[in-house]
């Protein structure tokens, strides 16, 4: 990469590390080097690298990243002041619209400011104590803004009728209003952070209930799905459709992996692999004898386009047929949930 000198690089098209250096730069060696020990070595190393490559910062571009950083820096007070709105108000005032989003945008990011961070690192025992007491709506709304792994246990533990109702409500959530939130927030924690004033967040929904059930045991998996099944099967077969996907395939132990082999038609699975990755294939070829992986190779590269939507339904099928080996117990797919929780 050119030195700053020559690059004649504008501040939009700086990357961050080149700001920071120049940065740095700016206070001097002995600010620099305090700012640095608060640094990882990774860090230190690059920063070093890209300060040894500005052998000259026109005073221009070296006022344009101060006034950036201090308006970074302001913009995080007035978050902390009053909320984002606030900040939004003040900044527009001073900067404009247009630069007071920009510096939002990055600032928010920066943050990382995400719903229930605080029950992030709450023990799940402890967690689920203290949910289970608590309106299911209200718990499939923590559940949702929870990684997987950490919700799947919660949503195991909790008694059969309200492992369905949790996941009804989870599949139907679709966009949360950010006083809700904060209202459930202050509700289970005093020590959750102020989400100000963000946009609705989009959470919820069948992709959520799938991720914590692929984390689940399989009895809560078969709870749910079960009375799913009963009380409305089109959601449920929208959750099944993507309990699991054609690329999991490679998640399979070996003998799994040729017993669907057995069960699924020569055509679907030439139509399946044309667009699989590379790691898919392998796995099935490697589950063939070297003679059907060969023949099975060469059909696949004397077929001709074919339609995105064939492909995908061919997949599909091969998936409706791990599901059924599943059900039957003939294949085992791995689950990741942990046994927790007793009464």
């Amino acid at each position: 990469m050119p030195s700053v000198s020559t690059s004649k690089k504008s501040i939009d098209q700086m990357t961050g590390l080149e700001k920071a250096a120049i940065l740095l730069i700016g206070i001097g060696e002995e600010l620099a080097a305090k700012v640095m020990q608060h640094l990882t070595q990774d860090e230190i190393e690059r920063l070093s690298a890209e300060i040894a490559k500005c052998d000259h910062v026109p005073p221009s571009l070296q006022e344009a990243v101060d006034q950036e950083f201090e308006q970074l820096v302001l913009a995080k007070q007035y978050i902390a002041q009053g909320g984002i709105e606030y900040a939004r108000t003040v900044l527009e005032k001073a900067l404009g619209r247009q630069k007071a989003e920009e510096i939002l945008e990055r600032v928010i990011s920066s943050m990382k400011v995400r719903p229930f961070d605080s029950l992030r690192d709450v023990d799940p025992n402890q967690l689920f104590q203290f949910l289970q007491k608590e309106h299911p709506q209200t718990i499939a709304l923590v559940l949702v803004h929870l990684p997987p792994s950490k919700a799947a246990p919660i949503l195991s533990a909790l008694p059969p009728e309200l492992q369905v109702d949790v996941a009804q409500r989870i599949i139907t959530m679709d966009r949360t209003t950010p006083d809700v939130i904060e209202q459930v927030e202050s509700l289970l924690s005093r020590k959750v952070a102020a989400l100000g004033s963000q946009e609705v967040t989009n959470v919820g929904g069948p992709k959520s209930l799938v991720d914590m059930l692929n984390n689940a045991d399989r009895s809560t998996e078969k709870t749910i799905l079960e009375s799913l099944s009963q009380t409305n099967p089109e959601m449920a077969e929208a959750v099944k459709q993507l309990m699991f996907v054609f690329e999991d395939i490679v998640n399979l132990d070996n003998r799994s992996i040729q017993t669907v082999l057995r069960h699924v038609e020569a055509d679907d699975l030439r139509l399946a692999l044309k667009t699989a990755s590379d790691t898919v294939k392998e796995v099935i070829f490697r589950n063939m004898s070297s003679r059907a992986a060969e023949a099975l190779r060469e059909d696949i590269e004397m077929t001709g386009p074919v339609r995105l939507r064939d492909v995908e339904a061919a997949q599909q099928k091969i998936v409706a047929v791990i599901r059924q080996l599943e059900e039957a117990g003939e294949i085992v797919v791995g689950r990741g949930a942990e046994d927790v929780f007793v009464e």
